[in-house]
């Protein structure tokens, strides 16, 4: 049974500090991505760097601004409503532009060879594998949602301004994590064939629905905020999750390259086949 209380839980009013330093770090980051753009195609201008690239970044960057910085953080602060808005510009909206602008790419492609190869080396190792694997992505982006809004997680979070930003960091980062995994054009050594990432695609559409219904209807949900705004945050979740699967959806489709590689005919032992037997 949830616990509505009449007041929602809220983090004091935005200060100054609150909307300068989330602006300045954006504007860090925009200026460091046209930087890198820039010598990426200085370094090879045949192959350039694609602007729509850099519009992802900048949306991306946007849409963390839009969600950072007032109306839409303070009335986050005082509505539930407003967090579920945010949670969704920060955790699937914002991390989809920003998967889609190729930073690692981007990074490989600048770098000195030597650096490249030692990023190239901590993308293929096992810790990275194993974060980067869909069923811990899934678990951290899709997952954590159970934990944070069937418990007193959410609660403490919103009385705790360090809480409360973990909590944003936490949404962009495993938001990231799973656009990446389904959808990103960066290498992925864990990635799976499209057929897999549909599945997990799916699994996340499923788990958002249920969720968000289970939340609508009062089902084990620990909120304290008003029905009417718990309600309403259901339905921003349900219906602005549906929108965000379908671009990662179109994403997946559109990133998607088929596989050039020519079967091995029958009965042809391939050269790596031939020195494992020997």
């Amino acid at each position: 049974m949830a616990h509505h209380m009449p007041e929602h839980g809220h983090v004091a009013g935005s200060s100054v500090l609150e909307v300068l330093l989330p602006a300045l770090a954006l504007s860090i980051a925009v200026g460091a991505y046209l930087l890198l753009a820039r010598q990426a195609r200085r370094r090879n201008p045949a192959l350039g760097w694609s602007r729509w690239r850099t519009a992802g970044f900048a949306t991306a960057m946007a849409l963390l601004g839009v969600a950072l910085l007032p109306p839409v953080a303070p009335f986050a602060h005082e509505d539930f409503r407003g967090h579920m808005a945010q949670h969704l510009l920060i955790g699937m909206y914002a991390p989809l532009a920003l998967v889609l602008a190729a930073p690692i790419t981007l990074l490989l492609r600048v770098l000195p060879a030597a650096r490249g190869r030692q990023l190239t080396a901590v993308l293929h190792s096992p810790p990275a594998r194993l974060i980067a694997h869909p069923v811990v992505a899934l678990a951290l982006s899709t997952g954590s949602l159970a934990a944070l809004y069937f418990t007193p997680l959410y609660n403490a979070t919103m009385g705790n301004p360090a809480g409360h930003w973990l909590l944003h960091a936490h949404f962009l980062l495993s938001g990231a994590l799973f656009a990446y995994v389904v959808a990103g054009p960066d290498p992925a050594p864990s990635r799976p064939g499209v057929r897999a990432r549909l599945i997990y695609l799916g699994v996340a559409i499923t788990a958002h629905a249920v969720i968000s219904q289970l939340m609508y209807g009062g089902f084990w949900v620990d909120i304290h905020a008003p029905i009417e705004q718990v309600q309403g945050g259901a339905q921003i979740m349900y219906y602005g999750g549906d929108i965000a699967e379908l671009l990662l959806a179109a994403a997946l489709v559109a990133t998607w390259r088929p596989d050039h590689r020519r079967p091995t005919p029958r009965g042809l032992i391939t050269r790596r086949e031939s020195s494992a037997s020997a």
